[in-house]
């Protein structure tokens, strides 16, 4: 018989599927806002709020930081190359003690508006191009990991399976959550479509549910080759910035429930 246990999210079965829901939050800059981060945090149990580098302000830090504790939602912190004119996805070369120190920057800056709200930094999310380079290098990969061992090593990192930064994150004690794309394209090997390739932006909810479902369900999604990629999601994205996110973010969340999936926030303390 299956034991049942209460979660922040209620009632769940020990052997029911489970996943975190996420998405990326506070990437307005000064006058200009972005997505709307309200109907976001009424449908995910994890936010990653911009940091200041790629998008984000320190009014836009607090607002989402306070907006995301009222409502019970993980806080996470997005670092990501210093790049504000190219929202953080143009690849930089960054040395590696420097990225250490840009992203212990980010990460001081987030957990104290988490301090001020009343709640905690709850885990570490790259962000664009940074996220895209830790999964093959290892280098880059390991300076980011170090910040994060130096400013709090029981903060798990979200990143992609079979990554240079879950390497980095075993060999510093850092916890890892392996994270996947409700709303973005897979090559065969695992990582994301570039974007402006076909098939990187997925925005249809006919195709995005049932393929964010069979991911948790099932273990698998189909590359944009039509190959199969074996993957075990702990926490599930889609982007503020997709077209129509909030609508998508409750359409993915009522598929999952429907196939029996808990959505809750991963336990990482």
């Amino acid at each position: 018989m299956a034991v049942a246990a209460l979660s922040a999210g209620g009632w769940h079965h020990a052997d029911m599927p489970a996943v975190d829901l996420n998405s990326d939050l506070g990437e307005g800059f000064g006058a200009w806002s972005f997505g709307d981060d309200d109907a976001l945090l009424e449908v995910v149990t994890s936010a990653n709020v911009a940091c200041g580098f790629h998008a984000g302000d320190p009014s836009t830090i607090r607002r989402t930081v306070e907006a995301a504790a009222a409502r019970g939602v993980g806080v996470g912190a997005q670092v990501s190359y210093p790049d504000l004119v190219g929202f953080g996805r143009r690849a930089m070369q960054v040395a590696p003690d420097d990225l250490t120190a840009d992203v212990l920057y980010q990460l001081g800056a987030v957990a104290g508006f988490c301090r001020v709200a009343g709640t905690r930094l709850a885990h570490v999310k790259p962000h664009g191009a940074l996220y895209n380079r830790v999964a093959d290098d290892g280098v880059q990969a390991a300076a980011l990991v170090a910040a994060v061992a130096a400013f709090d090593s029981s903060l798990p990192v979200l990143g992609l399976a079979a990554s240079a930064v879950e390497d980095a994150c075993a060999a510093a004690g850092v916890p890892f959550v392996v994270e996947t794309f409700a709303d973005r394209g897979v090559t065969p090997d695992g990582r994301l479509v570039p974007r402006g390739c076909p098939g990187a932006v997925l925005t249809d909810p006919a195709v995005v549910v049932p393929r964010a479902v069979r991911m948790v369900v099932d273990g698998v999604v189909a590359a944009v080759d039509g190959t199969e990629v074996a993957l075990a999601p702990q926490s599930l994205c889609v982007h503020g910035d997709t077209p129509g996110a909030a609508a998508l973010a409750r359409a993915v969340r009522a598929g999952l429930r429907d196939a029996g999936v808990d959505v809750r926030a991963f336990a990482v303390r």
